[in-house]
C-alpha cells in the first residue's frame, strides 16, 4: 500500500508539472461585476460534469450572478440552526435557483417537505464535523438521512486513518457510506487545511476507489477553506468522471469563479445569496457568513 501512495503521488506530481496553466484574462460576461471578468463558459463546463445545465436550475427571482446559482449547495450546519433558518434557506433555494440545500440529518425530514415539487435538493451531512466516528454509525447515520429524504449525502473521511496511513480502513470507511447510500451520491470531505499534499492525493484516490461521486475540501469547522491550488490537485486525482466541491471560505463571485476556474462543478457555501447578488463588504468580501 505505501508503494501505491508513492507511485500515485509522483504521478499526480509529473501531471500538474507537465500541464503548468498559463493565466489568460476572460471577457466579462456583462452581468457582474467580477474582477478580470468572468466566463460563462467555465460555468457552463463545470455544469456539464453534474448533467445540468445554466438555465436548468434557475428560480423566480433574477440575480446580477445568478449563472453560478445551478452550482450552489446553499449551506446551514452551524448546530444553532432554528427551524427558522432552516425555512428561510429552503426558501431561498427555491427562490435563486440553488442546486441543493446541505443540512445536519436532523433538518432533513422538515427540508424535503419545504423543497417537495422543486428541483432543489436536500443534503445531509455524515459524521460531521470530525469523521471520527465509526463507519457502522456512518452508514446508520446515512441510511436514516436517505429515509427521511436527503438526495445527496457529504461524509467526513476518517482523518486519523489517512494521518496513521491505515489507508485500507479510510477505504472501508468511505465504502461503507457509499454502500448504504445505495444510488444516493456521496461526497467524501477530505478537510484538506489537515493534510499534507500526499494525504490529500492519497484521500481522493481512496474516494474514487471506493466509489463516491464527489471529494469535497471542508467542513468549514476545521480551520481553513477552499483554496484554488487543492481545487485544482483534487481535479488532477479525480479526473473528469468524479465531482469536485469547493467549501469552506467560499463568500464571494470572485471566489466561486476561481474554484470553478481550478475545478470545481459544486461549491458550498452559506454566502450564497450575496454571492447571487453579488454583493461584496467593505473588504471586497460578500455579505453573510
Amino acid at each position: 500500500m505505501d508503494r501505491l501512495v508513492e507511485l500515485i503521488a509522483r504521478r499526480v506530481e509529473g501531471a500538474l508539472a507537465g500541464s503548468a496553466a498559463t493565466s489568460q484574462t476572460k471577457a466579462p460576461c456583462g452581468s457582474c461585476g467580477v474582477r478580470g471578468g468572468c466566463d460563462k463558459k467555465v460555468v457552463e463546463s463545470a455544469l456539464q460534469l453534474t448533467g445540468s445545465r445554466v438555465s436548468a436550475n434557475i428560480g423566480l427571482e433574477a440575480a446580477p450572478c445568478s449563472h453560478v446559482a445551478p452550482l450552489i449547495d446553499h449551506t446551514l450546519l452551524k448546530p444553532e440552526a432554528t427551524r427558522e433558518e432552516v425555512k428561510q434557506l429552503c426558501e431561498e433555494a427555491r427562490r435563486f435557483g440553488f442546486a441543493t440545500v446541505c443540512l445536519n440529518s436532523e433538518n432533513i425530514r422538515l427540508a424535503a417537505a419545504l423543497l417537495e415539487g422543486s428541483s432543489v435538493k436536500p443534503i445531509a451531512v455524515v459524521g460531521f464535523p470530525l469523521g471520527a466516528g465509526t463507519s457502522s454509525a456512518k452508514a446508520f447515520e446515512t441510511r436514516e438521512a436517505i429515509r427521511n429524504g436527503a438526495q445527496e449525502i457529504d461524509m467526513v473521511i476518517n482523518i486519523g486513518a489517512i494521518k496513521s496511513k491505515d489507508y485500507l480502513f479510510a477505504l472501508e470507511d468511505i465504502r461503507s457510506v457509499v454502500g448504504a447510500a445505495g444510488r444516493t451520491p456521496v461526497k467524501v470531505i477530505l478537510e484538506t487545511s489537515k493534510l499534507t499534499r500526499d494525504e490529500k492525493v492519497i484521500a481522493c484516490a481512496l474516494s474514487k476507489a471506493a466509489g463516491a461521486a464527489f471529494v469535497k475540501t471542508s467542513t468549514g469547522f476545521g480551520g481553513g477553506g477552499a483554496t484554488a491550488e487543492d481545487i485544482q490537485l483534487m481535479r488532477e486525482v479525480v479526473g473528469d468522471d468524479m465531482g469536485v466541491k469547493a467549501s469552506g471560505g467560499v463568500r464571494t463571485i470572485d471566489d466561486v469563479e476561481a474554484m470553478v476556474k481550478a475545478g470545481a462543478n459544486r461549491i458550498g457555501a452559506s454566502s450564497s445569496v450575496a454571492i447571487v447578488q453579488c454583493e461584496r463588504g467593505e473588504t471586497g468580501k460578500s455579505k453573510g457568513y
